[in-house]
């Protein structure tokens, strides 16, 4: 005898609560990410690799230059991905580009070994997007990109991004040694990875 068994799965929409902590956390990991990357004077890729780049090259502050360069986005983001999603990126890119001009002043480095570095802002900064992209957000314009391709072309948003970075990167080596380029390219793919592996709709739902 056979039994057939209807289920009916109800997903609920995050909670303003849910946001705001999600969020919260997906930013703090993200601007503490960057510290690490920041005192190794490394790069990273997509809108805040190019702020970065932007950076070490002009001399302005990085989170100037970061809040600056998504405003043009902005409006892409809106007809492509709603006004929600937009205003939660407004704010994230906001507070990160506040948070990343106050937290280096409390953390002081006696010694950061290239490689432990690298790995810890790969960890941080990718679970803290990933916190950010589960509610709604991101943290700029290529990310907001890659996001609008995943959702009409399936192609993951991390490749995506992977792909945005070796440009930027390509364009760091007329800037940076080798060696700086790739130890960053190495954060990146560990980062992209993170997104790549875990930001998959056929496998996790979150509204």
């Amino acid at each position: 005898m056979s039994i057939s068994t209807d289920t009916k799965t109800t997903i609920e929409k995050h909670s303003l609560f849910d946001d705001l902590q999600g969020l919260a956390y997906g930013i703090f990991s993200c601007a503490i990410g960057l510290v690490f990357l920041t005192h190794l004077g490394f790069l990273t890729g997509q809108t805040a690799g190019l702020a970065l780049l932007i950076a070490y090259t002009t001399g302005y502050k990085f989170g100037v230059v970061f809040f600056l360069v998504n405003i043009p986005f902005y409006w892409f983001t809106y007809k492509r991905l709603g006004l929600r999603f937009t205003v939660k990126s407004a704010i994230c890119v906001a507070a990160m580009s506040v948070l990343v001009e106050i937290i280096p002043a409390t953390i002081v480095f006696e010694s950061l070994n290239p490689l432990v570095g690298t790995l810890a802002f790969g960890a941080l900064t990718g679970s803290g997007l990933l916190a950010i992209i589960r509610h709604e957000g991101s943290l700029g314009g290529a990310g907001a990109m890659a996001l609008t391709i995943q959702e009409s072309t399936g192609f993951r948003a991390g490749y995506v991004q992977q792909i945005f970075d070796l440009v930027l990167f390509a364009t760091a080596l007329f800037f940076f040694p080798l060696e700086v380029v790739t130890w960053s390219i190495f954060g990146s793919l560990i980062l992209n990875g993170i997104i790549a592996l875990n930001h998959r709709r056929d496998r996790y739902i979150a509204r």
